[in-house]
């Protein structure tokens, strides 16, 4: 087969987001979660699949309380849901309350310091009061904050809507810091009215049931077809597919090495397929050698190191005449979810989305 090179103006990839699928997923997480508040994590861009989309596809059948985690990410969804609940994460520095303030964003408090802030402000943004039940990361001390509570004057009291922890075992059902964490959740928040939303749940909490769900959830990598259950199914539907160009196709007259650093060497009579991607578009560079893409729908491994704009496959083992009318490698799909690729490179599948390139063509299907 001689060389076959494709030369367009076109982006070298397609990522399609199925947007009534982003829309079916928080559906069966608000069944599962009834009668608790069912909300939607929307930070990163939505994880990187697009946050205007994707936070009015939610908006559009019932999610109404959102959450990102730096004050712009807030103040880019007011934009886009005027009349949504939106609460910022990460602490918000005394410069940014007055613009949350104004955005009726709700801030998270999270440490003593972001704490005084917040009370000082002369008119201080609604508030998320966040402490830590076991993953010792952001947050007040669960044993602080009974006290806390009860040392806010009637008017700071007023301010607060929400009480919140993270879990960090929930994809791990069996796991002792489960019980640990919800026992700690549960002593903390017990001289707190109870009316008041409490929200401990994520994506897998979810799916522990129970005390878990407290009276409002937080699901965001199950929106977007990653699997809150590893130890079982994918309940989820499938979100995302990543096609990328096919830029050229060679037959090996030689025995060759291939890529930068020479690692790999592909026989004599090999044939070679380079695609027009690499780790600037989120295609890690531990995928080296590891990872496969589908062709034709067979898998066709990475050969070499990955380079910041191309991988190149070996397309051996795959017929001539299916090559000849073959476009586009299938990175994420039908035969490889977002999570199994996440496996072959040796993280999980949050990262490969949210490292997805700005250089792909996007394409929005379902809902809107």
């Amino acid at each position: 087969m001689a060389a076959t090179t494709l030369t367009s103006n076109q982006a070298s990839g397609v990522l399609t987001v199925d947007l009534a699928a982003i829309q079916a997923n928080w559906k069966l997480l608000a069944s599962l979660s009834n009668p608790a508040e069912t909300g939607a994590v929307v930070k990163s861009n939505a994880y990187g699949l697009g946050i205007t989309q994707v936070a009015q596809s939610l908006w559009e059948i019932g999610a109404r309380r959102f959450y990102v985690a730096q004050i712009d990410e807030g103040l880019e969804l007011r934009q886009i849901l005027p009349n949504a609940g939106i609460v910022v994460l990460s602490p918000t520095l005394p410069e940014g309350l007055k613009a949350a303030t104004a955005a009726e964003l709700v801030v998270t408090l999270n440490n003593e310091e972001a704490l005084g802030y917040w009370k000082e402000a002369i008119n201080p943004p609604k508030a998320n009061l966040h402490f830590d039940t076991g993953i010792t990361r952001l947050g007040f001390d669960d044993t602080s904050i009974d006290g806390m509570w009860r040392d806010l004057s009637s008017e700071e009291q007023s301010k607060v809507e929400e009480f919140s922890s993270h879990l960090a075992c929930a994809d791990e059902p069996s796991h002792h810091m489960n019980k640990i964490q919800l026992d700690r959740f549960e002593k903390a928040t017990s001289g707190i009215p109870s009316a008041m939303r409490r929200s401990l749940a994520n994506s897998s909490g979810i799916f522990m049931g129970g005390s878990f769900l407290q009276n409002s959830v937080r699901p965001g990598m199950a929106l977007y077809g990653l699997n809150p259950t590893p130890d079982r199914l994918n309940p989820m539907q499938r979100v995302v597919t990543l096609n990328v160009r096919i830029l050229q196709i060679r037959r090996l007259t030689r025995q060759e090495s291939v890529g930068y650093g020479a690692t790999a060497i592909a026989k004599a009579g090999s044939v070679i397929a380079t695609l027009g991607a690499g780790y600037a578009d989120g295609l890690t560079r531990s995928l080296s050698g590891v990872g496969n893409v589908f062709i034709c729908n067979e898998p066709a491994p990475i050969i070499g190191r990955v380079s910041m704009d191309l991988i190149a496959v070996d397309v051996s083992h795959i017929p001539e005449r299916l090559l000849d009318k073959t476009t586009y490698a299938e990175i994420i799909g039908e035969k490889q979810s977002a999570d199994e690729l996440a496996t072959s490179a040796g993280t999980i599948g949050y990262e490969i989305l949210t490292s997805i390139g700005r250089r792909y063509a996007r394409n929005y299907e379902g809902a809107i």
